[in-house]
């Protein structure tokens, strides 16, 4: 296993992206049991919180699996309830727009949850994600790997299991379609915006407010992700004469 030790900029991308080329590549197989925390925070030299919200960041993509008191293991295949979605070529906009019929469906309910019952501690770290979306946009990153922490951390503070899994899979489906959004000028930054809205509602404990903010985030972000819709040839009604 040939880990790199991270920077001290871009410490958390840099451990997801070290830890899924190694899942990725097939140096580790599914069902096989990652490092320890303590271990991969020693070869890595960061810390033991960097390494665990790289760690969740994984899960929410469907890579990871953590079991309680067991340890990290790689997800099998069938580990994702929609996993199949994952291999589809994000160019076809049918499945896209299934995919996100599916999340304005289930996220807004997932939010509104969470605006009921994320607990002090998870409404801390939401706001300290959303401060580390906004450094990394201010490096230039795209703050991808934060927005996907801060929709997965949302996932967990609504504590259904079901919504969980759900939002894992879909969440995993569109990580590259999601990476390519934020590439787009002035996204990133209105990205930040929308989940400060989120989280502005969530802290209110306004569930209704909350289920409007996350509405509204994922439109935007559907009109960017997107492909346009090609224009149809207007068709010509031949009359009998």
């Amino acid at each position: 296993m040939a880990l790199r030790v991270i920077r001290r900029q871009g410490v958390h991308e840099g451990i997801v992206a070290q830890l899924r080329q190694l899942v990725t590549g097939g140096q580790f197989k599914p069902g096989d049991r990652l490092p320890s925390e303590r271990e991969l925070s020693e070869k890595l030299r960061v810390s033991r919180a960097s390494v665990r919200e790289a760690i969740r960041a994984l899960e929410s993509l469907g890579l990871v699996e953590i079991r309680i008191g067991a340890g990290t293991y790689v997800a099998s295949p069938a580990h994702t309830l929609l996993s199949p979605l994952a291999s589809v070529t994000l160019q076809q906009r049918d499945v896209l727009l299934d995919i996100f019929e599916a999340r304005k469906t289930i996220e807004p309910e997932i939010t509104a949850l969470a605006a009921r019952r994320a607990g002090p501690e998870e409404i801390e770290r939401m706001d300290e994600i959303l401060a580390e979306q906004e450094r990394q946009i201010a490096s230039g990153d795209t703050g991808v790997e934060a927005d996907t922490a801060f929709h997965a951390l949302l996932a967990q503070a609504a504590k259904n299991k079901v919504f969980l899994k759900l939002n894992e899979a879909i969440v995993g489906s569109l990580y590259e379609a999601r990476e390519r959004s934020l590439t787009i000028g002035g996204r990133p930054a209105r990205s930040l915006q929308g989940h400060r809205e989120i989280l502005g509602a969530i802290r209110a404990r306004d569930a209704a407010r909350a289920r409007k903010a996350m509405l509204a985030h994922l439109r935007a972000i559907e009109e960017n992700v997107l492909p346009p819709r090609r224009t149809q040839p207007e068709r010509r009604v031949h009359r009998k004469r």
